[in-house]
């Protein structure tokens, strides 16, 4: 027996799905004689690459970790005390084990498939609820990317809902936080916003041009103002109100919302969710009842299933933003699920009177810092304050001194202006903590500090006003989970309810489900990589320079861009990025009047949700019947706005699921009349060492880690969405006011570098795959796909194809002749959960169809089982068409099935149980059970609950809680 030496845990062969026998069986059945003739078969010539690609040889997943922690030991982790909106927190273990780093919650989808994600769903409604209560507001979202995009998000909604005629002004307070500032003017320039910056106390509010005003609580100083005076005279003047919160304060300060706000808005990092760097965290809008239909975001809602059991679901989705397309006021179409589920689970385990308990000690901590500080001769800026403590020393040699000593501890203060220095507490904060400080502010001013000793209780000193009465996180799930064993099994619960990619294969077209390795996510926790403060000093953050240069310059060999941003913090937030630099550019050039963006009619919906954001004018190109772009409308629309013209978008290959031959073309087409052109980047997938967008003539691209470079989808968000951009755009990426950066433009993200601490999931990716092993990724992907086209094409059509029949990494099946017998494309899709599955993507970007993408991941068995559930659906569409089963009595019309009505005692359906619950081996042995029947959508719509409904309330609704007469709609 000959013996040979290799690395027996290479990372290609566990990312990539199929061996090498099921990759011959897989050709055979597709009819190609390798995967090069595939391929072929399948990219066009004209856009392949002429090399391979240049990335750093692959590592095992032994030697990336041991690489990794290198890398990462470069990080510096002080103590920070910056604030601004950052804390550190202690994360539950319990938490931390069983959502952050379990598969169940990590790996799942958004939920537009309620029945099977009514675990996420019940934690986003316990999220919600958490933010309505504290800020004592109606109603709020189920999470946004960060503060400084929820604060520009209610700019913009308060804007467009303003009655006051030519009213383009929006004041805001001078102790907004800076970063907020940042992100608000970003935001308001291409819409025509003019920001007006002062001190709310001498603001002009009876300017009429005035439409709204942002203040924050408790200022970015750290001081606490009633505010109440203040938005009466804003809503004396026709004005909305904003108010930047911390969660936190308000279980101890009075409610933004009994001030008379009109929205709150803010960051739960805090409760509990890791510094990490910048992100990613949850925002948070909350806002009036009134503003229900206009809010951005995500809004979960109670409603009923077809058997009257109260169920959840993703409520009023037809205003959701990029549905509404060209007509929206914002392009969100990520949200943070992941951490807002983090940061409702530990409200839910500390309930009221804990986190009033975590309040009350930061509180009082912070005022033994100022006791403490006063001792020493120091004049503290405000006399009110909860957690942050601001002072003015004598000269900036002063405050150069007190960085130095505290630095030499350990310890990351705040130091701004010219001799200002800030002093923020958190949860992890104790009395060592703040004699430390307390001592280097002692040896830079000569003076003997108070000494070390706990803090002493004390009655709240602030006026009246600001002192909380309202009672908050009254409903039992927030009282009921204290203990951990209590907390463990709830969370168990609720992740049982969900299907995620540890059940089955999630084949959702333009979203790439693909494996998300463990060895990719071990890193995300580790203290160098989640316990750093988005502003520390940069000689702490070597690690972390690496990282970003090193994935910056990796990215830019992907895509054949010149230089790569990676601030933008979701898909959406990098659409907007890159066409703000196409702006930019043409701005610099005098060319104001280009903002003319054509769009194709198949694109994703927050393409012109985005160029609407960035100020541009949307002109729709047809698409063909195959499919892509036409190009004599392109041509005609071209010509006819040559002047104008800022941009194209468009996505490679096709949303459709196809290569364009003529993108090339379109290109030149695009760069001839002084346009730029913008690729969609959700279909890098399969562009990844075969071609690439500056190969194929595209100027910016934006790039969904979340898909393509594996960081999980963590049931709604996090995501990633990079700008990569060529030369002569490179100047107009995103900078940071806070952060030098070494750009200059506004930040489109609260944090410099977005969110930072899942970088490493890509970063780590890449590092192990490297370039061959991303190549074939990209060819396994397509194989996937184009078996699964093979095995399916007898029994549903695909619509599009290329020159020689193929599909790229995705295909669409054409379900809309099954109208005919009264099955919708959302029937299959609910009977889907029944063997086990989660729907393909539903109708997009055609309406009856179902978009599959297999990615790489998925081994040979499982695309056979997927097949096998689709292929005797269609057997059960067609005893419907035969007549053999009956046109509204079936088994789709009754999907999905659950435990409880299998087992009712009288079973009158004109099928058995069996075949409602087993319809093959695989679930009979895997069983998914969902856990509520088919909802009914629009009773939620009517009847709107997006917070914990009170026990009491729920013997008033039973009468209510029945299906509608005419059965569960979708």
């Amino acid at each position: 027996m000959k013996l040979s030496f290799k690395p027996a845990d290479v990372f290609v062969d566990r990312h990539n799905g199929p061996d090498a026998v099921a990759v011959a069986e897989m050709l055979r059945v597709i009819g190609v004689e390798s995967v090069d003739q595939l391929i072929n078969e399948t990219v066009p010539p004209r856009i392949r690459l002429k090399r391979e690609l240049n990335l750093p040889a692959a590592l095992t997943e032994r030697q990336f970790l041991q690489k990794f922690k290198q890398i990462a030991s470069q990080n510096k982790v002080f103590r920070s005390f910056i604030g601004l909106g950052y804390h550190d927190t202690q994360l539950p273990a319990v938490i931390l084990r069983n959502i952050m780093e379990n598969p169940g919650w990590y790996t799942a989808y958004t939920p537009y498939q309620a029945e099977i994600a009514q675990g996420r769903l019940e934690a986003l409604i316990n999220y919600q609820t958490m933010v309505i209560d504290l800020t004592g507001l109606e109603i709020a979202n189920a999470s946004l990317l960060d503060e400084g995009t929820a604060a520009a998000e209610a700019l913009n909604m308060f804007h467009g809902l303003s009655k006051k005629k030519n009213a383009s002004k929006y004041f805001v307070s001078d102790q907004v936080l800076p970063q907020t500032i940042d992100v608000l003017r970003t935001r308001a320039t291409p819409l025509g916003i003019e920001l007006v910056i002062g001190d709310h106390r001498t603001a002009d509010l009876s300017d009429e041009t005035l439409f709204g005003a942002m203040v924050q609580y408790p200022a970015a100083d750290g001081e606490v103002f009633d505010y109440t005076d203040f938005i009466a005279k804003a809503h004396d003047n026709g004005q909305f109100v904003v108010v930047g919160a911390d969660l936190l304060a308000l279980t101890l300060l009075t409610a933004p919302g009994e001030m008379g706000a009109d929205a709150v808005v803010g960051n739960s990092q805090r409760f509990g969710v890791p510094l990490g760097y910048g992100g990613p965290h949850a925002g948070f809008l909350a806002t009036k009842d009134a503003y229900k239909r206009v809010i951005p975001g995500r809004i979960i809602g109670q409603s009923v299933d077809a058997t009257g059991n109260k169920a959840y679901r993703m409520a009023l989705q037809t205003r959701e933003q990029h549905i509404r397309r060209e007509k929206a006021t914002s392009n969100i179409c990520t949200a943070q699920v992941l951490l807002s589920v983090i940061a409702g689970m530990y409200a839910v385990y500390h309930g009221p009177e804990r986190l009033k308990q975590i309040a009350s000690n930061v509180h009082l901590l912070a005022r033994q810092l100022g006791d403490g500080l006063k001792g020493l001769g120091v004049e503290l800026s405000a006399e009110y304050y909860f957690d942050t403590v601001s002072l003015t020393l004598e000269s900036a040699e002063l405050q150069a001194a007190v960085r130095r000593e505290a630095e030499a501890l350990g310890i990351n203060l705040r130091y701004f202006g010219q001799s200002n220095v800030g002093i923020s507490l958190h949860e992890k904060a104790d009395a060592q903590d703040v004699a430390d400080i307390l001592s280097v502010f002692g040896k830079v001013l000569g003076k003997s500090a108070a000494a070390e000793k706990a803090p002493a209780d004390a009655e709240l000193n602030w006026p009246t006003g600001l002192i909380r009465t309202s009672e908050y996180l009254t409903h039992p799930v927030f009282n009921t989970h204290h203990a951990e064993h209590e907390l463990l099994r709830y969370m168990k619960q609720l992740e049982n309810k969900d299907l995620s990619l540890t059940h089955s294969m999630i084949a959702l077209g333009s979203c790439t489900m693909k494996l998300n390795a463990t060895a990719e996510m071990i890193p995300v926790t580790w203290p160098e990589i989640g316990q750093l403060h988005p502003f520390a000093p940069l000689d702490q953050t070597l690690g972390y320079k690496q990282i970003f240069e090193d994935l910056e310059a990796w990215l830019c060999e992907v895509t054949g861009f010149d230089a790569v941003s990676l601030q933008p913090n979701s898909g959406a937030q990098g659409e907007y990025a890159g066409l703000l630099v196409i702006k930019a550019y043409h701005e610099a050039r005098g060319d104001h009047h280009r903002t003319v963006a054509l769009i194709p009619a198949s694109a994703h919906g927050t393409n012109p949700a985005s160029a609407v954001m960035a100020g541009m004018q949307v002109v729709v190109v047809k698409s063909t019947e195959q499919g892509e772009i036409d190009l004599d409308d392109l041509k005609a629309k071209a010509e006819q706005h040559s002047a104008n013209l800022s941009c194209l978008m468009v996505t490679y290959p096709s949303t459709h699921g196809v290569y364009e031959e003529s993108i090339i073309d379109i290109c030149n087409l695009i760069h001839e009349h002084g346009g730029r052109v913008y690729m969609d980047g959700a279909n890098m997938n399969a562009q990844v060492g075969l071609t690439s967008p500056a190969n194929i003539g595209a100027d910016v691209c934006h790039l969904n880690l979340h898909k393509t470079f594996c960081i999980p989808h963590g049931g709604g968000g996090p995501g990633v969405g990079p700008i990569g951009v060529v030369a002569d755009l490179a100047p107009y990426l995103p900078g940071h006011v806070v952060v030098e950066t070494g750009r200059k433009e506004g930040a489109v993200s609260a944090a410099p570098w977005g969110s930072a601490s899942i970088l490493p999931i890509s970063y780590a990716y890449i590092n192990m795959m490297g370039g061959e092993g991303l190549k074939a990724a990209t060819e396994t992907a397509i194989l996937n796909a184009n078996y699964i086209k093979a095995r399916l094409e007898g029994h549903y059509p695909v619509l599009y194809t290329g020159r020689h029949g193929r599909c790229a990494h995705e295909m669409i099946l054409d379900c809309r002749q099954f109208k005919k017998a009264g099955i919708e494309v959302e029937d299959i899709a609910k009977r889907l959960m029944d063997y086990g599955y989660h729907a393909p993507t539903v109708s997009f970007p055609v309406a009856g169809t179902l978009m599959v993408e297999p990615t790489e991941s998925e081994s040979k068995e499982e695309l056979d089982r997927f097949c096998e559930a689709l292929i005797k659906i269609r057997e059960e569409i067609r005893a419907i068409e035969e007549g053999r089963a009956d046109a509204k009595d079936n088994l789709l019309k009754h999907a999905p099935h659950t435990a409880a009505v299998l087992l009712q005692e009288e079973w009158t359906r004109p099928y058995s149980r069996e075949q409602a619950a087993y319809p093959t081996d695989f679930a009979r042995r895997y069983k998914f059970w969902p856990s509520v029947s088919r909802i009914d959508s629009a009773f939620g719509d009517r009847n709107l609950i997006c917070a914990c409904t009170p026990i009491e309330a729920y013997a008033d609704q039973e009468e209510h809680l029945v299906p509608t007469d005419k059965g569960p709609s979708y």
